[in-house]
């Protein structure tokens, strides 16, 4: 086994030999697993995830100018611009703790903001560029996924009725209360989001894939050896070069 699958197995504490991660995009549909593996790697590197939702409300919540702005836009119904949200993500790139990489959670998902996080980092000297990882699940087990999903309002235990199911049809095993499924979670919405991030994130997969820093991983896999690929598939397009 190599020393990555046993970094990743192995959690918190350890370390990935001979490899510094770089900024890390991983990409996938919803309800691939991507917040799952940003924390596996987080652990296993010991670098932050950078979620560009985490920023926003953290910018707003402190009152920062960006913060200000952003909540100004909010207020009137609209969204904020790309180029609010690449300022917040140039702030929190220089931070120290991003030195050695960082995992970029739902940003860039457009074309636009790719090309802003590469010249972003080009200018910056021994900066490593993004390398894009995607997680691949297939579609139907996908949809099962999402509207498979049911919570128990009381303890918020979360179960799956295919994957996952209680032991008595709609009860919670603990609570004994009924669960509830989220309004977002049927196949409707599900197939609304598929075309939303289909058509955002497909110029960016061929953009990375172009550059010769593209990989894709089997999502349909337990939660360590799919961090597992995802080492492995960095490891490999840093030493590509």
């Amino acid at each position: 086994m190599s020393s990555s699958v046993s970094a990743a197995e192995g959690g918190a504490g350890m370390t990935a030999v001979g490899v510094k991660p770089g900024p890390i995009l991983l990409l996938g549909a919803p309800g691939v697993g991507k917040g799952t593996q940003a924390k596996e790697l987080v652990k296993l590197w010991g670098i932050p995830q950078i979620s560009t939702g985490d920023l926003l409300r953290a910018n707003v919540r402190n009152d920062t100018d960006l913060g200000k702005l952003a909540y100004e836009i909010m207020q009137r119904g609209e969204l904020v611009p790309d180029s609010l949200v690449n300022e917040m993500v140039a702030v929190r790139l220089a931070e120290p703790d991003t030195l050695n990489g960082f995992i970029l959670d739902g940003f860039p998902r457009t074309l636009p903001q790719a090309g802003w996080v590469d010249s972003r980092l080009a200018s910056q000297p021994g900066a490593l560029p993004v390398v894009a990882v995607s997680i691949k699940v297939d579609y139907t087990q996908l949809l099962r996924r999402i509207t498979g999903r049911r919570n128990c309002p009381v303890c918020q235990t979360i179960y799956n009725i295919y994957l996952q199911p209680p032991k008595n049809e709609g009860v919670c095993d603990v609570e004994g209360a009924s669960l509830v499924q989220r309004s977002d979670d049927t196949e409707p919405t599900f197939k609304g989001r598929m075309r939303t991030y289909d058509s955002l994130t497909a110029p960016v997969v061929e953009h990375y894939r172009a550059l010769g820093r593209f990989a894709e991983v089997n999502g349909d896999q337990p939660i360590a050896d799919v961090a597992a690929g995802i080492v492995s598939s960095v490891e490999r397009l840093r030493a590509q070069g």
